[in-house]
């Protein structure tokens, strides 16, 4: 069994893989990690290594203490990837966008696959029926986008994120979650159908915290899979175990 731990920028996730299926997934408070797995392998004594991803600054302290508990491996841009990784900087692209690709790779292979991970950020990431990575897009998630508003007026208020029931807005906070969600929603069918223009045949993932929320404002193809990223990094731990 492994242990899956997904540090991103917005929620900490354990998750428990038997083989390639989730046994268990839990949110776990960030600053509450080691006790949190302590727990977690006394719950399954099967698990016997892990691997821990980070969109942040990683604390070495903490990593001690999780590695006397389990044998855990960190992914880092440098890890052995079972594709082509055509990115021009790869020493600067996230740990999450390879985790995603390496789903990719494995669920679909031989497919043009567009992955759209909609949490703190939003990232469009690609990889072509040949099975190389081209890289993508990166833009600000519904949160931020909320926030961004607030910040940097004068008057207009901090919301939250909440599906309109119409397009006009008739209210300065009508008007701002018509332009946040509408926005999102417009953006990414607008991205999906550029790749589309190109890409007749392309397979459209949507993961993410907001995947759920954004997902049925969208009229195309697409399909939602909340653990997307998850089963990416257990794919990767045992790709690099073998």
């Amino acid at each position: 069994m492994n242990l899956i731990i997904d540090i991103g920028n917005t929620a900490t996730k354990l998750a428990v893989f038997q083989s390639d299926k989730i046994k268990e997934v839990q949110t776990v408070s960030a600053q509450n990690l080691v006790l949190e797995v302590e727990k977690l392998l006394k719950k399954f004594s099967g698990i016997k290594q892990g691997l821990l991803s980070s969109v942040k600054i990683t604390d070495y302290l903490e990593i001690e203490s999780l590695q006397k508990l389990l044998p855990i491996k960190i992914l880092e841009a440098t890890f052995k990837l079972p594709f082509k990784n055509g990115y021009d900087t790869p020493l600067t692209l996230g740990v999450d966008r390879l985790a995603l690709m390496a789903a990719a790779f494995n669920q679909h292979p031989n497919s043009n696959v567009l992955v759209i991970d909609a949490g703190s950020c939003i990232t469009y990431d690609f990889m072509d029926s040949d099975q190389n990575y081209l890289g993508g897009a990166i833009s600000p998630g519904v949160e931020m986008r909320y926030k961004s508003l607030e910040a940097f007026t004068s008057n207009l208020p901090l919301l939250q994120k909440t599906i309109p029931n119409k397009c006009v807005g008739s209210s300065t906070e009508g008007s701002m979650h018509s332009g946040v969600v509408y926005g999102v929603s417009h953006e990414i069918e607008g991205t999906i159908k550029k790749y589309q223009n190109k890409y007749s045949d392309l397979t459209v993932i949507l993961t993410g915290g907001d995947a759920d929320f954004l997902c049925k404002q969208f009229k195309i193809s697409i399909f939602a899979h909340s653990n997307f990223l998850l089963e990416g990094l257990n794919f990767l731990l045992e790709f690099n175990s073998n």
